[in-house]
């Protein structure tokens, strides 16, 4: 995520609360609290949250094992991000930074009160640490994601230095704000790979105890040292915060509407619309809001897996988005509650649209050969996501956009036989495998089905449970799969995770559709090494183009809000635009009475 202020480089911040991206930030040196939150929150009180499946693992930096829900309060950073402005950090651990003006490195000064749970002073080695033992033993993700940082040194004490690889990558500086911070003290005579370990926490809760799969519970460090920093004033207000687990989602609902819990986030329209039914409802002691946001959409969607031989025909993929109906999803499933996704950076300056023309078009062009071989029509030919509720032309309406797949089938070498599509040459029926761990997304699937049947495709539909369907995904163990990459207001080196070459065949990544292509990678550096705000919006758009003509992913979908339930126990303040918490919430019946 990009949010480090361009002009930044150069310029020693000394003991300044914040860093901001191309403007002034919001709040300033004085400032007490963050306006989102309750500076007179009382503190107290249990969370009661859920989370679905089951977990294995007390460690969020290994791939290996499901980590359990919750554990992001064990680990602060060295800055923290606000979520009423787009692109702005403040101090947390880290209280002063310095940038190289050649933005060759970059130094983080400790704030010196800054403690972990058991005491112990966070110092410059500690930093270094949890740099190193990520490159090292974490997910091969952090590799990945820190590909352009040399190394981490210690200076002194408080100040630690990391070096970087070249002088392009703008947004390093932020990257490395959000490294969670992990006690080198602890871990040096512990081991790191122990999956179940509870460790030394740097953040404000530790953890209390857990059932292994079914239970995870967390204390307020009642010492925590940056309770009354202007970052976290008015937050983590609850003594306890515990997650149960469900085995899935139903049952969740119904644990919900008995009051097992305190709240949950809604993803289906259907649920939503007609799920939340019973005593809680009808007292109006469940309250049921719509939190609206500015955050980009990103892309959900069902993803083909380009390592599967099915798949690596492009002619194959088209084919298989113009079968996808989804006015008619939208109207039967969803109650109209959604729009299309169009780009893979919807709801953004981000997404491109019409022809590519200006520094959009002059990015791509510099992989003119490359691109013209992969699709010519990205430079000819407006991208446009098929709909059926239009005049009956290709791409306007159901009929002509299933005859234009067949038509696009059968360019591909494939033949119809006794209702069957199958492969003129080798005479291998079309089929494949939808994977599943959800229920909502099961009566999408079988709607696309029963267009695919029409083109003579078989899609097979495989419901797993979460957990392995989780492990499955990591190893990249599918044909299609329904998939979400989220996206930041500043696109940078996450892209890499998501559509890089190098992270087609790293498993844990997620790059689902095995993306390979160098012109793509060129782009992706490019959106990288941007050397302003206009040069990373065209170089974001090229990406998008490109990624959208090559048609990995038939795209789904996306509302600009939240849907959120929560019992009457629970107070809060307005919910602010780029982001959610509810370590920002507070328990009413502690409120003094007047």
């Amino acid at each position: 995520m990009k949010l480090l202020a361009w002009a930044l480089c150069g310029v020693w911040l000394g003991a300044t609360p914040f860093i901001a991206l191309g403007e002034s930030a919001k709040y300033q040196h004085n400032f007490t609290h963050f306006n989102y939150a309750n500076p007179n929150a009382p503190k107290g009180g249990l969370l009661k949250n859920y989370a679905l499946g089951t977990f294995d693992s007390l460690n969020p930096f290994l791939l290996k094992g499901t980590k359990a829900s919750g554990l992001e309060l064990v680990y602060d950073t060295l800055l923290a991000q606000s979520l009423d402005e787009p692109y702005a950090q403040y101090a947390l651990i880290a209280n002063d930074i310095q940038v190289a003006k050649d933005n060759s490195y970059v130094i983080f000064g400790i704030d010196k009160r800054a403690k972990f749970s058991d005491g112990v002073a966070i110092l410059a080695s500690d930093v270094k640490f949890s740099f190193d033992i990520l490159m090292q033993k974490g997910s091969p993700v952090f590799r990945q994601y820190y590909h352009d940082i040399q190394e981490a040194v210690v200076l002194d004490k408080w100040h630690v230095k990391f070096t970087f690889k070249n002088t392009h990558n703008r947004e390093l500086p932020l990257i490395l704000g959000q490294l969670q911070i992990l006690p080198k003290h602890f871990f040096d005579t512990h081991d790191f790979n122990n999956p179940l370990l509870v460790p030394v926490s740097s953040g404000p809760y530790t953890i209390k105890t857990f059932a292994l799969g079914k239970q995870i519970t967390y204390e307020r460090n009642k010492n925590y040292w940056a309770r009354d920093l202007p970052v976290q004033k008015g937050s983590y207000n609850f003594d306890l915060v515990r997650f149960d687990y469900y085995k899935d989602d139903s049952v969740a609902l119904q644990a919900f509407l008995s009051g097992a819990y305190d709240w949950r986030f809604e993803s289906t329209a259907k649920v939503w619309a007609r799920g939340y039914v019973g005593k809680g409802i009808s007292s109006g002691r469940i309250h049921k809001v719509l939190f609206k946001h500015a955050l980009p959409s990103g892309m959900q969607g069902f993803f083909m897996n380009t390592r599967r031989e099915l798949f690596k025909d492009i002619k194959v993929r088209e084919a298989l988005f113009y079968a996808f109906d989804f006015e008619w999803a939208n109207q039967n499933l969803f109650f109209s509650q959604y729009k299309r996704t169009k780009s893979y950076f919807s709801n953004s300056v981000f997404a491109s649209s019409g022809l590519p023309q200006g520094q959009e078009l002059q990015d791509l062009e510099k992989f003119k050969s490359e691109l013209e071989k992969y699709n010519p029509r990205i430079f000819t030919t407006p991208y446009l996501v098929p709909s059926t509720n239009g005049p009956i032309k290709v791409g306007y309406n159901r009929r002509e956009n299933l005859k234009h797949a067949q038509a696009l089938l059968k360019q591909a070498g494939y033949v119809v036989v006794h209702d069957q599509l199958v492969n003129a040459k080798t005479h291998k029926p079309f089929v494949f495998t939808m994977l599943l761990n959800n229920e909502a997304f099961e009566r999408l699937a079988l709607a696309y089905a029963k267009n695919l049947k029409v083109l003579g495709i078989t899609m097979q539909i495989q419901r797993v449970d979460l957990s392995q369907y989780m492990g499955r995904v990591k190893k990249f163990d599918y044909d299609m799969v329904v998939g979400s990459i989220g996206q930041s207001l500043f696109p940078g080196n996450e892209q890499r995770y998501f559509w890089g070459s190098g992270s087609a065949t790293q498993p844990g990544s997620q790059n689902y559709s095995g993306i390979a292509n160098p012109a793509i990678d060129g782009l992706i550096d490019m959106v990288i090494k941007a050397k302003d705000r206009p040069s990373q919006i065209s170089a974001v758009r090229a990406l998008d183009r490109v990624l959208l003509w090559g048609f990995y992913v038939i795209p789904h979908f996306h509302a600009p809000f939240w849907r959120i339930a929560y019992w009457d126990k629970i107070a809060m303040l307005k919910n602010p635009p780029y982001g959610f918490s509810p370590y920002l919430w507070w328990d009413k019946n502690l409120e003094r009475k007047p």
